[in-house]
């Protein structure tokens, strides 16, 4: 990084970090939310193929965005995030790593309709909604964080919006706390089916803390609940092979 731009990230009070192994190079701020774990598995499980289009809802600075765009180079992504200051920095960060020519991040809310936003159905859509519902459920989040914990409308809102994003047969894919699992479930119910569920485990003797739930628009087909992924091992390792090797970029955490 060149002077100025340090100089600039200073000032912005933004970092630079790393992810897919390198590959992606975001900036995003040093105070709030920051990217990271969840982030890397919603692009991990983005499965869209040659020619589809994927929107990502409350896309943040663009980590999982841009990650699922680099895993998936013959599908368009949109990011949609009401936060300005959020969301310039999702535009900056697609220009910077060069995917302005299929990816690109628009002003918008869940709680609009994707139609009022003049979005076309999708093919698939990803999020990573806000952990909690009610302010009162935990101590209060840093007034900057404070959108990325806490969400406006619900779980509903989110859900309700990713429903109405994609085409019949187009696939929503979540990743939340897994005490929320029966809520996604609930609420997608509505117009989605065909469920796969992955638990995401800290460690392989706790119980999951992370769920990632795909559900297809109109889908029929049983429930399945998949293999967990491991993130850590207590042998000494920062993560399990499998983790390490998705985190790297270097493998999908596909649905089969």
């Amino acid at each position: 990084m060149d002077s100025t731009q340090s100089q600039a990230d200073a000032e912005l009070a933004v970092s630079q970090d790393g992810f897919l192994g390198g590959r992606l190079k975001l900036s995003q701020p040093r105070k709030g939310y920051r990217a990271g774990m969840d982030a890397a598995l919603l692009a991990a499980a983005c499965d869209a193929g040659p020619g589809q289009s994927v929107i990502e809802a409350g896309c943040g600075a663009g980590a999982a965005l841009l990650s699922a765009a680099l895993r998936r180079p013959l599908s368009r992504f949109v990011g949609l995030e009401r936060d300005l200051a959020a969301l310039a920095l999702a535009r900056a960060n697609i220009t910077a790593n060069g995917l302005d020519e299929r990816v690109e991040a628009i002003a918008g809310d869940v709680a609009q309709k994707p139609s009022a936003l003049g979005l076309n159905p999708f093919d698939a859509a990803l999020a990573n909604p806000p952990f909690f519902d009610d302010p009162g459920a935990i101590r209060g989040p840093a007034p900057e964080r404070e959108g990325a914990w806490i969400a406006d409308g619900g779980l509903e809102a989110w859900t309700r919006f990713l429903l109405k994003g994609v085409r019949e047969g187009g696939t929503i894919t979540l990743i939340h706390r897994a005490d929320r699992l029966a809520d996604m479930l609930g609420l997608l119910g509505t117009g989605a089916g065909s469920f796969r569920i992955r638990p995401i485990h800290p460690f392989t003797d706790e119980p999951a803390k992370r769920v990632l739930v795909r559900a297809i628009k109109t889908g029929k087909a049983p429930l399945v609940l998949l293999p967990a992924l491991v993130l850590h091992d207590r042998e000494g390792g920062k993560h399990t092979a499998e983790a390490d090797a998705i985190m790297r970029g270097e493998a999908d955490l596909g649905w089969t």
